[in-house]
């Protein structure tokens, strides 16, 4: 559609011919959903392989909903027992639930029903993966700060919904590892102090297993939980739109601006073609790579119970918790078990660490009082707390997925299970610890060894003699590209607060909690290296006489140098030096 400027008649738009271009037409003059498709096409979004961790999860969850949809159309949702008959030959005439019976079937007898249950549980486990490593990307960079803090909320709420998929997946075939995993769950929740048995009753109908739970199971694993996953996905795509996209550091990326192609063309092709790209690798892998053959295991038992049963990797933290917990930690007080050993473990330090990870973005805001929008992302380095105790954080997770798998450890390496246990008691309190001191150190080197690139330039390994005899190295400067790279950023102070008195001797109010900011403040900024000023740049580069000489000859660095006298190090000239190898 054009304007009209001044009598000329105004022009009509060329009318759709396609039979898309058509439709398209009819469509917008009844929405006017073309103006909102055109603003987000318009759409600019920065280029690195980082923020594919995204779309992997995102496609991973449409395979899961195209999968699922497959599988609920032979999947029985209930625990009444029949008598199996059938392949495979070690089940026939065995007493089993529908749900089992039916996953055997459609494993089985439906053709193409093993290699989609198979993508389906490779999918769940390739979206769980991404949304943790896109969750990793988004802390280390610091892509929650203002105004993500709410998106970052978003994504916490989607892996947790993640978790909750899994969980009520992987539960559904009521064979023996799905069973041993309710009947921990059981546990769990009457570990809970007074309303724990209620809750128990509650969720599986009565006494432990019922004859609810795989119902109940199934309404929320393809009902309740990715509608919410659908809602959130919503939600989190609205958010990264209405807040542009973040962006790494480099040459002409700011706060105001996105550096990268517009959504249309470039990205729809990329994107689409990517789908095809995380379908094609989770079809290979569900026809290549066996996953979950429940029929290895039988029927929910109670009695049998494998040395080799691990949970879907994503919840092996909370097994490894609850190995590690000694067993002596249960109380029995005024006719009541309180479960110390079931309760921390599974509980309390699972509590511990997701809300470590919901509140981290305000208290960082906190105690930097930093109130401005970011869009540029952080280099880790150059926030050493927040990437040592980041590198803690995934260091717990891992030996607590480790101590879930100490049995696995102790057959295959032939070690005492006892003593796997007790490495892994102490590790889970050392570890991360040190994992966070080391990490800081790294960081605090690598800040340190950037100032060193900044104010000296790159070592090139050349060496040059001047007149008076002394070797020194020649430096090759930084491009302008490089040096901003490590400049621009902001070392925050700790904070400065008001005294506890004002000036007629009257206590302030608030000045408590500025206290406690104000320490916490300290462990985060006062161990910090500020980045290269400009007159530091200026007075690293200026080499007394050797100013004059850049670009000059061989002699007349020599002649220069003969008066300089003591430098280790000599800004390479761009052209026409003359050094000697």
């Amino acid at each position: 559609m054009t304007t009209s400027t001044g009598t000329a008649a105004p022009k009509k738009s060329a009318a759709p011919t396609t039979p898309a271009g058509k439709a398209a037409d009819y469509l917008d003059q009844r929405t006017g959903i073309g103006v909102a498709v055109k603003e987000f096409a318009r759409k600019v979004f920065p280029d690195h392989w980082s923020f594919l961790l995204g779309e992997i999860a995102l496609y991973s969850f449409v395979v899961l909903i195209l999968t699922g949809i497959f599988l609920t159309m032979f999947f029985v949702p209930s625990m009444s027992l029949v008598t199996y008959h059938g392949e495979p030959a070690s089940m026939d005439g065995v007493l089993m639930s529908d749900a089992f019976a039916s996953t055997l079937h459609m494993s089985f007898e439906v053709r193409g029903g093993l290699l989609m249950r198979q993508i389906h549980h490779w999918a769940a486990l390739i979206f769980m993966a991404a949304i943790v490593t896109h969750m990793m990307r988004v802390f280390f960079t610091g892509a929650f700060r203002k105004p993500r803090e709410v998106n970052w909320l978003v994504g916490m709420l989607l892996m947790i919904m993640g978790l909750a998929a899994g969980f009520s997946g992987y539960s559904l075939p009521d064979d023996v590892l799905s069973g041993n995993g309710l009947r921990i769950t059981d546990g769990v929740v009457k570990s809970i102090p007074l309303i724990g048995s209620y809750m128990s009753y509650f969720i599986f109908g009565g006494e432990f297993p019922g004859e609810h739970i795989i119902p109940r199971l199934f309404t929320v694993h393809i009902l309740l939980v990715p509608g919410l996953i659908l809602a959130l996905v919503a939600l989190h795509l609205f958010f990264v739109v209405l807040h542009k996209h973040t962006q790494y550091p480099g040459g002409g990326r700011t706060d105001t601006n996105v550096v990268g192609y517009p959504l249309f063309p470039v990205y729809v092709a990329k994107a689409g073609g990517f789908f095809f790209v995380v379908f094609g690798i989770l079809a290979l892998m569900g026809g290549t790579m066996a996953i979950n053959n429940v029929w290895n295991y039988g029927p929910y038992d109670p009695s049998p119970v494998s040395a080799g049963a691990q949970p879907d990797w994503y919840m092996l933290f909370l097994e490894g918790s609850l190995r590690l917990m000694p067993g002596q930690t249960e109380f029995v007080i005024g006719g009541y078990t309180l479960s110390l050993n079931v309760l921390i473990p599974a509980v309390v330090v699972p509590g511990l660490l997701f809300t470590f990870l919901f509140v981290y973005p305000f208290l960082e805001a906190a105690v930097t009082k930093d109130k401005r929008e970011h869009h540029v992302l952080d280099r880790p380095r150059n926030v050493p707390v927040r990437t040592g105790l980041g590198v803690a954080f995934l260091t717990a997770f891992i030996i607590l997925a480790l101590a879930g798998s100490n049995d696995l450890i102790a057959t295959h390496f032939s070690m005492s299970i006892n003593t796997i246990t007790w490495v892994f008691r102490i590790l889970i309190f050392v570890g991360p610890w040190f994992a966070f001191w080391i990490t800081k150190r790294i960081c605090l080197g690598l800040q340190r060894k950037d100032r060193e690139l900044v104010l000296h330039g790159h070592e090139t390994g050349r060496i040059v003699r001047f007149a008076h005899g002394e070797y020194i190295e020649v430096h090759r400067p930084l491009d302008e590209q490089e040096r901003w790279l490590r400049v621009n950023y902001q070392a925050h102070e700790p904070l400065a607060i008001e005294p506890a008195t004002d000036s007629r001797g009257v206590r302030r109010k608030g000045y408590k909690k500025d206290k406690r900011l104000q320490r916490l403040s300290r462990f985060f900024y006062e161990d910090r290296i500020e980045p290269v000023t400009p007159d530091e740049l200026a007075a690293a580069h200026s080499h007394g006489e050797h100013d004059a000489l850049e670009g000059g000859s061989h002699e007349q660095i020599e002649a220069g140098a003969a008066t300089v006298g003591g430098r280790r190090d000599l800004v390479e000239p761009e052209k026409g030096a003359d050094e000697r190898p």
